[in-house]
Parts: C-alpha cells; sequence; structure tokens
C-alpha cells in the first residue's frame, strides 16, 4: 500500500494539471496526460494531498502546490488544516508577500501558540519587513521550544544578533485606572500635646481618596555609526490625573548616549534628564546618569543590569529634600517553552537629602509570569514587594 502510494505520489508532482475535491478523506486528483491529452484521476486522502503540496512548494513548484491547497475542502483535522494553511503562508513568504503569510501565521498561533515552527517563520517575516522589536520578541520565544535541531538553534542566535543590530525605533503606550484611597497620606484623626498651660488638641486632615487614570507614553530611536556602535535616545511621559487636580501627578524624562551591541548582549550609557509637576506646579527636576546592560547567558536564559545616579532639586523645598538618587535595579528572564516565561526582579534605591528626616533606603522584589495565549491574547502577571 505504502509503495502504490509512493507512486500515486510521484506520478501527480510529475503531471497534475488541476485538483477536484470530494469528501476530506477522498480527494480525487485529476492529472494531465501529455502523450495524448487525455487526463487521469486519481484519488487520495487530504493528508496524502497536503504532503504532495509540501512537495511541490520545497520543488518551488508554488502554483501547482496553490492549486491543491486552496482548493482543498475543509477537513476535520486540525494538523492537516494547519499543516495547509502552513504551506500557503510559506508560498506568500516566499513570493514576498509578507503581509499574507504574517496573518496566516498569526492565525495559527491564535489557535497552537506553542508552534515553535510557526513563530519561528512569523519572526523572519517581521525581520523581511524590518519590524525588528517583533522579530527579536518571537524569536526568544520560538527560541525555548523543545527539540529545535542544533543548526536551527544556531540560526535562531544569528538572526537575534541580526535583530538586536537593526532595531531603531519603538513606542509605547499604557493607559489604565488609578484608584487611590489616601493620595494626600495622611493619617487623619486627632493630636494632642501636653504644655504648662494644660493639654492642647487639634484635628489632623483626613486622608483623601480619588478616581482617576494612568497615562505612560514613550518612545526611543537609535541612529546606527557602524556595526556595533549606535546612538539612542529616548523620552518617556508617565502620568496620574484625578478628579481631585490638586493631586495630579506628572513626570517627564530623557536619556541619550551611546550604545554598544554585540551578538549576546548590548550595554548603553546615557545622560538622563527629569521633571516633575504635582498639582500641576513644579515639583522638582534631576540630572545625572544611566547605565543599561542586557546579556543573552543561553537560549534560554537572559538578564539585565541598570545602575543610575540622579541629582534632585526641588523648586520649594530644596533647603531640606536637595539630594542625590542612587538606584540599582536587575532582572533575570527564563523563558520555559514557546509560549512562557517567568521574570525575576529586584531592586535598591538610596535617596540623600540635606535634611536626613528626608534620606531612606527603598527595597523592590517581584515575580513576573508571562504567557502567550489563543486568539491573540498575551497575560503578564507581576505581583510586587516594595
Amino acid at each position: 500500500m505504502k509503495k502504490s502510494v509512493l507512486i500515486l505520489s510521484v506520478l501527480c508532482a510529475m503531471t497534475i494539471g488541476f485538483c477536484s475535491f470530494g469528501a476530506p478523506d477522498a480527494t480525487p486528483v485529476a492529472t494531465n496526460n501529455v502523450a495524448n491529452n487525455k487526463s487521469q484521476t486519481i484519488t487520495m486522502s487530504a493528508l496524502d494531498a497536503v504532503k504532495l503540496a509540501g512537495n511541490l512548494v520545497d520543488a518551488g513548484d508554488y502554483s501547482q502546490a496553490t492549486t491543491i491547497l486552496t482548493q482543498m475542502p475543509q477537513t476535520h483535522s486540525l494538523p492537516v488544516e494547519i499543516e495547509r494553511w502552513y504551506l500557503i503562508a510559506q508560498i506568500a513568504q516566499r513570493n514576498g508577500d509578507y503581509d499574507t503569510a504574517i496573518k496566516i501565521y498569526r492565525k495559527i498561533l491564535d489557535d497552537q501558540p506553542d508552534l515553535v515552527k510557526v513563530r519561528y517563520e512569523l519572526a523572519l517575516c517581521y525581520m523581511a519587513k524590518k519590524q525588528w522589536y517583533r522579530a527579536d520578541y518571537h524569536l526568544r520565544l520560538a527560541m525555548a521550544g523543545k527539540d529545535i535541531p542544533p543548526q536551527i538553534k544556531h540560526q535562531m542566535m544569528y538572526y537575534r544578533w541580526i535583530a538586536r543590530q537593526n532595531k531603531n525605533w519603538n513606542v509605547w503606550f499604557n493607559f489604565g485606572a488609578a484608584p487611590d484611597t489616601n493620595i494626600n497620606q495622611n493619617a487623619g484623626g486627632e493630636e494632642c500635646v501636653m504644655t504648662a498651660w494644660g493639654r492642647f488638641c487639634r484635628q489632623l486632615p483626613e486622608p483623601v481618596s480619588a478616581v482617576g487614570y494612568n497615562l505612560t507614553l514613550g518612545g526611543n530611536y537609535e541612529f546606527r555609526l557602524n556595526e556595533h556602535w549606535r546612538w539612542k535616545s529616548d523620552a518617556n511621559i508617565w502620568a496620574n490625573v484625578y478628579d481631585i487636580h490638586d493631586y495630579d501627578d506628572l513626570y517627564v524624562s530623557g536619556s541619550t548616549g551611546p550604545r554598544y551591541v554585540w551578538q549576546n548582549g548590548d550595554i548603553w550609557l546615557a545622560g538622563v534628564t527629569a521633571r516633575r509637576w504635582y498639582g500641576w506646579d513644579g515639583y522638582n527636576r534631576s540630572n545625572g546618569a544611566k547605565l543599561d546592560t542586557n546579556y543573552d547567558f543561553t537560549r534560554r536564559l537572559s538578564g539585565g543590569l541598570s545602575l543610575r545616579a540622579m541629582d534632585n532639586r526641588y523648586d520649594d523645598y530644596g533647603a531640606l529634600m536637595n539630594g542625590q538618587t542612587y538606584s540599582s535595579n536587575a532582572r533575570i528572564s527564563y523563558s520555559l517553552d514557546a509560549t512562557k516565561y517567568i521574570i525575576l526582579r529586584g531592586g535598591i534605591d538610596r535617596d540623600t537629602a540635606k535634611d536626613d528626616i528626608y534620606a531612606n533606603w527603598r527595597y523592590s522584589t517581584g515575580v513576573g509570569f508571562g504567557t502567550e495565549l489563543p486568539f491573540g491574547f498575551h497575560v503578564y502577571m507581576e505581583p510586587s514587594f516594595t
């Protein structure tokens, strides 16, 4: 039986002219006989038809493969359907129609987000369209897949190096609710002191609750100097806006400086400036420098370290609060598979001030979990403590 199927597949690959399909598991394939100008119909299963189309794609006969793949009726076998649409996307990708290929690959991943081969091809399409950040993201997930041949792993590492070399701009936007039960940080209640004239008391301001929204908007751009060096600049806007505008909080920052990129990582040294308004009045301004570095230890494990030193000057409280902020934050990311990853974070901050009562240490830690879900959803959760 296997021998006869192989003979029929070879015959179809050599002489196929057009296809007509009946039941999903019984596909009649009509072939042209060049010698006597007659056609011959051969019936094969949907699986065999897809295998035949795959052989045609490998041979570069995209026209005949497209005829088979597009005229096939929908089957009840999900693996066969995925392979059929994967081959259609492959044809589009090889013909330079990357938008069509991306749509198909993303649709397949909506249903089966753990398919490493599909995610890898999606990353290559994004690279062809010079969407380097998206390419790097999907390559990172694909590299965590199981049973990847060594030569493919090597290719993935090389393509990640190409993506890291060519990343040149990125923008981001976040919007969310900002309910706050104590935006003025007061405790309320009564405060009393004993004096020579007796006991004196006063009523403290009560806590203020407000509801508002949070907005984050930012972007960066990298000017390529050569294979390894870039000049990177970024800008960020962060704001909490409440229904009680006396407590609105706005923070704007920007940084610029050289960035060095190599195959397994990058390092960025930049000057930083920032300005903060509280209740729409000037609160403070800061200037300083930061050092950000990232490194890929393995195809699954990567890490990052950020160091920052800032000099702070306050509009109204400088005599008490002027000082410096020193911070160190580390991140470790581990990809569990082609859809799931965990991130560990930790940080230490030190604020100095002219009056020691305003100086402080801050410690933070967090554990995050992210995953790609069906139908295009992505979820990331990170409980943290400060």
